[in-house]
């Protein structure tokens, strides 16, 4: 079929054509920003879950929905090679400067600029932000990141207040943060609550994100909720790929859907690829098994290369090997001991490098001693991509055991 009404789109935080399975947190955080916005603040959502379920989307969908409520929405992803600080900095600087255009000038406004005036003389690498206005001596330049972020937090929620409007900060990959930069963001929120200013942040992460918020500062709990979002259940998969085709006229032939929905697990992302490749593979509608099964190579290719690659490059070869080792033992999760066991080296050896690979955002620890991929089927990608560890190879295919 035609390419160019291909619905599907297989993406990094794309929109799907049909977003379903998430209506109860949509509806969670409409009553959210409603609450906030009559200057009756709570608590808000941080979705957490594998890669793939769709995570960013809600997001992007919770952003929209906030400026359709008459909230100026700051997006920020964190990173993980560089200073959250400065990209927060920079999207407020914006937010206020839009401000500042809409309307006649306010001194609300005009004070936030200048405590973030004042904060930017901090930056971690020297630099500061050009707004044409003096800093705000005493707020926001103390050099201490939870102190001064607070400033910065509550003068743009008075601001926008002062505008009639709410701020909605939205953080994606909340995970990446510091345990610092984390524990100032979670303060500067819980003051700007405590002050029922029309603020609120959203963000999403990985699994370990609550344990992360809780070591951060021990309230987090109490100011956020974390719903997990997985993989969607068999009405909801099917409804994702068949609402769309519906729309222009396309059907499914018995047995196709089930293939698609099996071969996809579920997960929204993958999901979108195997949709995306059956369409254009179909001659005509209804979309046929027989379509389904004569693109899954290419499927399983394209996941390969764009979507578990990208991660598994990144890594050292040690990481890989344990990796390696996870997917030996199967889809997981699996007790820290027996990936050590099957490396062959004793488990504190082997926890620098579950360290790491927490940190790089591939595994997790879904309980204590337990670790799991954050990646959806990967341990079948490692057995693709590595038939055999390079420790098995180093090791002429034996790895010695721990007695």
């Amino acid at each position: 079929m035609d390419p160019y009404l291909n619905p599907y789109r297989p993406g990094a935080g794309t929109q799907p054509p049909a977003l379903v399975g998430r209506d109860g947190l949509i509806e969670t955080f409409g009553i959210t920003i409603r609450r906030a916005m009559h200057r009756r603040p709570g608590k808000s959502l941080m979705p957490i879950g594998l890669r793939g379920v769709g995570k960013t989307v809600l997001l992007n969908r919770f952003a929209e929905i906030a400026g359709n409520e008459g909230y100026v929405v700051g997006s920020v992803e964190a990173p993980d090679d560089e200073s959250f600080v400065i990209r927060l900095a920079g999207e407020l600087r914006r937010l206020l400067l839009d401000l500042d255009r809409l309307k006649k000038a306010s001194a609300a406004v005009s004070r936030a600029l200048s405590v973030l005036r004042s904060f930017s003389y901090h930056f971690p690498n020297g630099t500061s932000i050009s707004l044409g206005v003096q800093p705000l001596t005493g707020y926001g330049d103390s050099g201490d990141l939870t102190r001064d972020l607070t400033d910065v937090l509550v003068a743009v929620g008075q601001a926008a207040g002062d505008r009639g409007q709410g701020l909605l900060l939205s953080v994606d990959e909340l995970q990446y943060l510091s345990r610092k930069e984390l524990g100032a963001l979670i303060t500067a929120i819980h003051r700007t609550t405590q002050l029922d200013l029309p603020v609120v942040l959203v963000g999403a992460g990985l699994p370990q994100l609550p344990g992360l918020a809780g070591e951060a500062k021990s309230y987090a709990e109490r100011l956020f909720d974390f719903p997990m979002i997985g993989s969607l259940d068999s009405t909801d998969a099917r409804a994702a790929l068949e609402v769309p085709a519906r729309e222009l006229d396309v059907e499914f032939a018995s047995g196709a859907l089930d293939l698609l929905v099996g071969s996809a697990q579920g997960y929204p992302y993958f999901l979108q690829e195997w949709g995306s490749h059956a369409w254009n593979a179909a001659s005509s509608s209804p979309i046929k098994r027989e379509d389904v099964l004569a693109v899954a190579d290419a499927v399983q290719h394209q996941l390969d290369e764009n979507f578990f690659r990208v991660r598994f490059d990144r890594l050292t070869p040690r990481e890989k090997d344990y990796l390696r080792a996870m997917a030996e033992l199967g889809q997981g999760p699996h007790r820290s001991g027996s990936i050590a066991r099957e490396l062959g080296i004793a488990v504190e050896s082997a926890g620098p490098m579950r360290s790491n690979l927490i940190g790089k955002g591939m595994i997790f620890s879904p309980a204590h001693g337990e670790t799991a991929f954050t990646v959806p089927l990967f341990d079948q990608f490692i057995r693709r991509a590595m038939p055999t560890s390079t420790l098995r190879r180093r090791t002429n295919g034996k790895i010695p055991r721990k007695p």
